[in-house]
């Protein structure tokens, strides 16, 4: 069986990790890139060095417009709308849009492609869908959103809390690390159209010296995968720290149907061991954010913390790595459907 051939939309910090997972899995072929970077051997330079995740030891080189390494062979196009790419003639059978952008969705609907995914939330898409959460609704729907990194490590946690003994009400705070549109060094206020930024003054302070509090979309990602879990269930807040990867989420969570930590904790190793997907992972050692980059387990929940006050009030923590797990399920989904 032949291997479906992608062209991947954007090659930042999610992008980057989406084709070095891919490399390692081998499921399908990425054979271009489209990116505004118009400096092929810039592009070729920031896939092989990366300041997080190390250096690739089978690097790109740049051979007239494509990218080549002793994997594949990766064709660099520079187009500023997906419309303007010809899709059959480089054979692309599938988008996946890691560019963060948003883009009109009747461009979408006319691209002549099999799939679409996008690497963020989207109300107008055909379904938004998280693994291990709402994959099996699946019905050959075209364009698909793979969420949030937030959404993908807190809903499959919070899905099995409702299956299991219900939610009443609860609290979030994720703690975030930085991002590429945070300044370094106090500065102006932040803009940001596809995050529905007008002008954010904390995000214009230096994220390097600070913890800056902020809002999140969690929930609203959230609610898109499963309608019940909203904001009229659960409020959300963030706090951006100064690490370059691995988040955690603070959960507190009023349940419906009485609990204790002992039966709580063996509901989630039951999960973990009937999982079909490197999802929901139960820790009990003493470690710290950088002892989890690099995990493909999206939902980490610390044990150290867990806890249920008067049968009915839970508490947990969860870690995940914000890029690579979650691109990592990014990869796992594309390939499922």
């Amino acid at each position: 069986m032949n291997k479906i051939n992608i062209l991947l939309n954007g090659v930042g910090r999610i992008g980057k990790a989406i084709l070095r997972i891919s490399n390692e899995k081998n499921y399908f072929n990425i054979i271009a890139i489209n990116e505004l970077n118009t400096n092929i051997n810039n592009i070729a330079y920031t896939i092989n060095y990366d300041s997080t995740y190390g250096n690739i030891s089978n690097k790109y080189k740049v051979e007239d417009d494509f990218i080549c390494n002793d994997i594949n062979k990766i064709q660099i196009l520079n187009e500023k709308s997906l419309k303007n790419i010809n899709y059959k003639k480089l054979k692309i059978d599938i988008i996946i849009d890691a560019s963060g952008a948003k883009i009109d969705q009747n461009i979408l609907n006319n691209l002549d492609v099999k799939k679409i995914f996008l690497t963020h939330p989207n109300k107008n898409a055909n379904i938004n869908m998280i693994l291990g959460v709402n994959d099996h609704l699946y019905k050959n729907q075209k364009i698909i959103s793979t969420s949030s990194c937030n959404a993908t490590a807190l809903l499959p946690v919070l899905n099995i809390i409702e299956q299991n003994i219900g939610i009443e009400y609860g609290d979030i705070a994720t703690i975030h690390p930085l991002l590429n549109h945070q300044k370094t060094l106090d500065s102006s206020c932040v803009g940001s159209t596809n995050r529905d930024i007008d002008c954010s003054f904390e995000f214009g302070r230096s994220s390097v010296q600070n913890i800056i509090p902020s809002k999140t979309t969690t929930i609203d990602a959230c609610s898109l995968v499963l309608k019940e879990i909203n904001h009229n269930l659960i409020s959300s807040n963030s706090f951006r720290v100064p690490t370059p990867t691995v988040g955690a989420i603070n959960v507190s969570l009023v349940v419906k149907k009485e609990i204790t930590k002992e039966k709580l904790i063996e509901i989630f190793k039951t999960y973990e061991n009937q999982q079909n997907y490197k999802i929901i992972l139960n820790n009990y050692e003493p470690l710290v954010s950088s002892d989890f980059a690099r995990s493909e387990y999206t939902s980490i929940i610390d044990h150290r913390f867990t806890s249920v006050i008067k049968n009915k009030m839970v508490k947990l923590v969860l870690w995940y790595d914000n890029e690579w797990g979650y691109a990592s399920k990014v990869v796992e989904l594309v390939n499922k459907l």
